[in-house]
C-alpha cells in the first residue's frame, strides 16, 4: 500500500497560509493541510455489483470448492469418459420414459387410410351400398374407418381386389386406387374437408360434396345420379331441399389448391384450369409454354455467306 503524507505541524500549516494569501489575491484558492489522503486510489477501485460474475474454476484447489474432482463425483463413465445424451442406463429406453422430443411438422395432415380391399369387403356383408356414393360420412357410419382424422385417403392395395363400379369422394386417393376404381367402370373424385366441415358431415349438416366450387358437368354426374339429387344442382337449392346448415368450405392455401386442381389427383377443382394449363399457380406447364412461345421462324441465310 502505498505511504500516506505526513501532516504538516499547526504552526506551520498557519505561517504557510499566511504568506499565501499576503503575497496573491486568491486567497479562495488557499490549500489546506489540515486533512489527509491516500497518495493512490487504485487500490479502492471495484466494479459496480453485478457487472462481473466469477467463472467457475474447475480443478484448482479445494478453495474454489470445485477441486478434486471437479464436480463429477467418483469413478465410472460420467467421471472418465462421455455419455451419450438422453441415455438412461441401458435399460429403459429415454423416450418410453420421458416422451418423444424434437421436431413437429404444424402443416402436416394425418389422413385416415382404408384399402379398397376393405371397401369390398364391406360391400360383400351389405355394410355399404355401391350403388350410392360412398363417402367419408358412409365410410364412417359403416366403421370401415374408426378414425377420420383430417380426412381419408383411399390406397390401391389388390387391384383386383373390386368387383363393381363405385363412386367414391375422398380427401386423398394413390395413382393405384385411381386406376382400380376407373378400370371397373367408377369414378374417384377428390374434396377438400377440415376437421370442423368433417363433423357437419356427420352430423347431416352438411352435403359430402356439394359446393359453390363443385361443378356437376366436370366429371361428377355419376355422383349426382346415383344419389338422386334435384334437378338444380345449385348449393343453394341443394341446401334448401336436404334441409342443412352448414357449407363446404374451399382450400385456401396453395399446396392443397394445387393438390385439388391436378386432374392426376381426381380433384374437384379440376375444372377451373384453362386450356393448356398446369396445375401450379407459379410454374407455368410445358404445353402452356411452347403455346406462349409460338412457333420458331426459320432463318433465311443470304447466298453469299461462308459460315
Amino acid at each position: 500500500m502505498p505511504p500516506r503524507l505526513m501532516a504538516l505541524p499547526m504552526q506551520l500549516s498557519q505561517f504557510i497560509t499566511r504568506q499565501f494569501t499576503q503575497a496573491s489575491p486568491l486567497a479562495f484558492l488557499t490549500p489546506t493541510f489540515q486533512q489527509s489522503r491516500n497518495a493512490s486510489i487504485l487500490s479502492s477501485l471495484s466494479d459496480n455489483p453485478t457487472a462481473y460474475n466469477k467463472r467457475i474454476r474447475r480443478g484448482r484447489g479445494p478453495a474454489s470448492g470445485k477441486g478434486k474432482t471437479s464436480g463429477r463425483g467418483h469413478k465410472g463413465q460420467k467421471q472418465h469418459g462421455k455419455v451419450p445424451a438422453n441415455f438412461n442406463g441401458g435399460q429403459t429406453p429415454d423416450i418410453v420414459v420421458s416422451g418423444e422430443r424434437g421436431y413437429k411438422n404444424l402443416f402436416s395432415v394425418d389422413m385416415a387410410p382404408v384399402n379398397l380391399e376393405r371397401i369390398q369387403e364391406w360391400i360383400d356383408q351389405g355394410r355399404i351400398d355401391p350403388t350410392r356414393p360412398i363417402t367419408i360420412r358412409e365410410l364412417t357410419q359403416s366403421r370401415c374407418i374408426h378414425q377420420h382424422k383430417d380426412g381419408v385417403k383411399v390406397l390401391g392395395g389388390s387391384a383386383t381386389a373390386l368387383k363393381q363400379p363405385i363412386h367414391l369422394v375422398v380427401s386423398r386417393a394413390s395413382a393405384s386406387a385411381i386406376a382400380a376404381v376407373e378400370a371397373t367402370g367408377g369414378s374417384l373424385t377428390t374434396r377438400y374437408y377440415t376437421r370442423s366441415s368433417i363433423r357437419h358431415i356427420l352430423r347431416n349438416e352438411s352435403h359430402p360434396f356439394v359446393s359453390l366450387a363443385w361443378s356437376p358437368e366436370s366429371g361428377s354426374k355419376e355422383l349426382l345420379q346415383a344419389e338422386k339429387a334435384p334437378e338444380d344442382l345449385s348449393e343453394a337449392n341443394v341446401m334448401k331441399t336436404l334441409g342443412l346448415k352448414y357449407r363446404l368450405p374451399d382450400p385456401t392455401r396453395r399446396r392443397d389448391i394445387e393438390y385439388y386442381r391436378d386432374p392426376a389427383h381426381r380433384g374437384y377443382l379440376a375444372h377451373l384450369l384453362k386450356p393448356m394449363e398446369g396445375p401450379s399457380l407459379f410454374f407455368r406447364s410445358p404445353e402452356e409454354r411452347k403455346s406462349a412461345a409460338g412457333t420458331k421462324k426459320e432463318k433465311i441465310l443470304p447466298e453469299n455467306r461462308l459460315w
